[in-house]
């Protein structure tokens, strides 16, 4: 496939247009608008938000989106379930990779791992993975509920948007806004992608404060890549549009593509980034730093420091400490952790925990590094070594998760999954 360019930066100003002229000048809706097209604005916050949190792009399309079809109850129970799942244990958990079997596309291929809070309040998130083996044909997809943070795991995509277009592989993800259309083209050979999507209900993702880090440092902002505006041309074909709104899917159909926006200029838009450019901190002395320093996008609440949801990394770094156990601790949190791996091993878990699975530990469930980690990191001779070819990522939030009934009873389950720490031993010396 041809290659894509990009524009940069998040949180910018940006601006595009398919067809030289087809951007307005001077003004957002024209009486007329150039190559007669439709002046269209979304709105990702409310009109009077702070300039620095205010999200909204005015698109050019061929046609605007009121001209869609009667909207029917659309059935996909593993992402969006029609009964709540049973309560859980305050238990940790972790789950095998999730299979990839039988013919279907993304939407189709969406599982709900865990989700807390509530889209209609604008607060909450949910946990998904999803597996695919054909590329979405005449149909997109468009979430009111949640922006969606696309992490793959296992092949490359492309994601057509409103906006334009984003390729991204492992390594990479993809963040589609709340109420943007899109559709995922699966690239290389169909069959056997896979990887891991956080709906986020609450604020929309931006990059960390700082803090005495710094002005540079963590995800760098000229790292975020938005599309070029790019538009189906040639005749009308007819399209189904899936939405999702208040927990459930709905389907309509009309005779366009949502794919028609030759222009547009704004705030808001869809990003990819590679975490291979993640400016990695850690200590360079004595002790395991919070995980927080990791942190490469975050979604805050209403209370300052304690998010609705952060998305972690844990990319390949350099690993120093002196007289030091260099594994995470052993650690109760008030937020809860959800896990995944994209490639390699996770330095707390060094087996059990594979690629394309999943753990989640909820608030103040024990967790950290299993028996062979803590033995190896007490008796190891610290020197200075790389941890390399490895990316795990969490999604942290301050919201208690719970399991899904297919989460639960989907037989991905690991039930021996504490058993990791039964051997600790108590070495106690007085």
């Amino acid at each position: 496939m041809e290659s894509l360019s990009y524009q940069i930066g998040i949180g910018n100003l940006l601006a595009s247009e398919a067809l030289p002229g087809a951007l307005p000048q001077g003004r957002n809706s024209p009486q007329r608008c150039p190559l007669g097209l439709y002046a269209e604005l979304l709105s990702g916050s409310a009109f009077t938000a702070a300039r620095a949190t205010n999200q909204r792009s005015w698109m050019y399309r061929r046609l605007p989106s009121v001209r869609a079809g009667a909207f029917a109850a659309y059935a996909q129970p593993r992402w969006c379930p029609l009964e709540p799942a049973p309560r859980s244990a305050p238990a940790p958990w972790r789950w095998s990779p999730l299979p990839i079997a039988g013919e279907h596309d993304f939407v189709d291929g969406l599982v709900q791992y865990a989700q807390a809070g509530d889209p209609d309040a604008h607060s909450g998130m949910a946990a998904l993975l999803y597996s695919a083996t054909r590329s979405m044909q005449q149909r997109a997809l468009l979430n009111a509920d949640a922006e969606m943070l696309i992490v793959p795991q296992q092949g490359s995509l492309r994601l057509q948007t409103e906006l334009g277009w984003l390729a991204v592989e492992p390594g990479e993800i993809a963040l589609i806004p709340r109420g943007l259309a899109f559709r995922v083209e699966l690239d290389g050979p169909q069959g056997g992608h896979r990887g891991y999507v956080c709906e986020n209900y609450g604020a929309a993702f931006r990059l960390p404060e700082l803090g005495p880090i710094g002005s540079n440092g963590l995800a760098n902002a000229r790292d975020f890549l938005a599309p070029q505006a790019a538009f189906d041309a040639g005749p009308a074909q007819a399209y189904e549009l899936l939405r999702k709104q208040g927990g459930q899917l709905w389907r309509s159909e009309q005779a366009h593509s949502p794919f028609n926006v030759v222009a547009w200029h704004g705030t808001l838009y869809p990003l990819k980034y590679d975490t291979r450019r993640f400016n990695t901190i850690g200590t360079v002395s004595f002790d395991h730093p919070d995980p927080s320093i990791f942190t490469v996008l975050t979604s805050p609440s209403d209370t300052p420091g304690w998010a609705n949801v952060d998305f972690v990394i844990f990319p390949p770094r350099w690993m120093v400490a002196e007289d030091t156990f260099r594994p995470p601790w052993y650690h109760r949190n008030v937020m809860s952790e959800f896990m995944g791996l994209v490639l390699g091993q996770y330095d707390a878990k060094p087996q059990g925990f594979q690629p394309g699975g999943a753990s989640l530990h909820n608030a103040f469930v024990p967790h950290g590094p299993d028996s062979d980690a803590f033995d190896g990191a007490t008796k190891t001779e610290l020197a200075p070594h790389k941890l390399d070819n490895t990316l795990a990522f969490m999604f942290e939030t301050r919201w208690r998760l719970q399991p899904s009934r297919f989460a639960l009873e989907g037989g991905l389950l690991d039930a021996q999954y504490a058993d990791c720490w039964a051997s600790l031993a108590d070495s106690f010396k007085n």
